[in-house]
């Protein structure tokens, strides 16, 4: 034992320095690059129409169509929102909103921090003009993103156990909860940015996921990979985890290349759960196809020089021959 350990002392410690080296290089083009997005200048424009309708009167609904006239639709007369001012759960909601997010100030910055990636990475898109509000829990719609508006339904946002969400399915009220605001945000803005698969396999429409959340690795870099994907903690423990044993089952079962609709239904669709067939379904976290696409597309990256934009438009089968992906163990 002594002589191998002899005999591996150095290319052991030599490969430990080649990993830092890397390492620290690669925090070092981090770090600059970060520098560079913070020095970034945009015109970032919030408008708390949640908290302008809350104090308003009726007298005040005129003032506020003029300003925010898509929000009011033409059919109904200024009877019906004076009516909302006063209404029992337009009320509750407000002040929910406001027990929740206060002054808005630390959403503020996260908005602002993604729009100067944005801004980075490209720099052609408009910066929005941002507009929070309620929308009766509307989280089918809480984030709509049109190219010079962004309307961000913020009682959507209230924390899974609020008591607005208890005739909602668990899966979905675990995802209304203000850590995953700026995300959902990302979200929306990668589907201006990136064109859903013609392809019809299943490997075409997981890096179609993948390459979405590696959008968020560079435009919430701060977010942690569990708010990325929107997963608890738990979730995304139990996903690295069991890496290795989930990529053995789309292989082994030739999932990749099939181009079967059901299997967006097990593997990537909005569930309680990935449904493998096995027992330990209840325990798995939903989505996982999307988790096992953003693995890939990581892959891609890290042994590549391929620029953001670039790797938007290649496809999957590239991406994954060259990725040359292989689970953690």
């Amino acid at each position: 034992m002594k002589r191998l350990l002899k005999y591996f002392a150095i290319p052991v410690f030599g490969s430990f320095v080649l990993v830092m080296v890397l390492l620290f290089s690669s925090c070092g083009e981090t770090d600059k690059t970060e520098e560079e997005i913070d020095k970034v200048a945009i015109d970032l424009r919030i408008s708390r129409f949640d908290q302008e309708f809350a104090k308003a009167t009726a007298n005040d609904i005129p003032k506020l169509k003029a300003e925010y006239p898509y929000l009011f639709p033409e059919q109904f007369p200024d009877s019906v929102w004076a009516a909302k001012l006063t209404d029992t759960l337009q009320v509750e909601l407000s002040n929910e909103v406001a027990k929740t997010f206060g002054n808005f100030e630390q959403e503020s910055k996260d908005l602002e921090s993604l729009f100067k990636h944005i801004e980075y990475y490209f720099p052609e898109t408009e910066t929005p003009h941002v507009v929070t509000l309620t929308s009766d829990v509307s989280y089918d719609s809480r984030v709509i993103l049109a190219d010079s508006l962004l309307l961000i339904g913020l009682d959507n946002y209230l924390g899974e156990d609020h008591h607005f969400y208890e005739g909602i399915q668990r899966y979905i009220a675990a995802s209304l909860d203000k850590k995953f605001l700026t995300s959902d945000v990302a979200s929306a803005f990668s589907k201006k940015v990136l064109a859903y698969p013609r392809n019809r396999t299943l490997l075409s429409r997981m890096v179609y996921y993948g390459k979405e959340l590696y959008l968020k690795d560079k435009l919430i870099p701060l977010a942690t990979d569990a708010q990325k994907i929107g997963y608890s903690e738990k979730e995304m423990e139990w996903a690295k985890a069991n890496e290795e044993q989930m990529w053995k089952y789309f292989v082994e079962r030739e999932l990749l290349y099939s181009t079967d609709t059901e299997l967006d239904r097990k593997f990537l669709d909005p569930a309680p759960f990935t449904k493998f067939g096995l027992e330990l379904d209840n325990e798995s976290p939903p989505r996982l196809g999307r988790y096992m696409g953003w693995q890939i597309v990581r892959a891609f990256m890290e042994k590549t020089d391929t620029d953001v934009k670039q790797m938007l438009n290649l496809p999957a089968d590239e991406i994954l021959k060259e990725s040359n992906y292989k689970p953690k163990r």
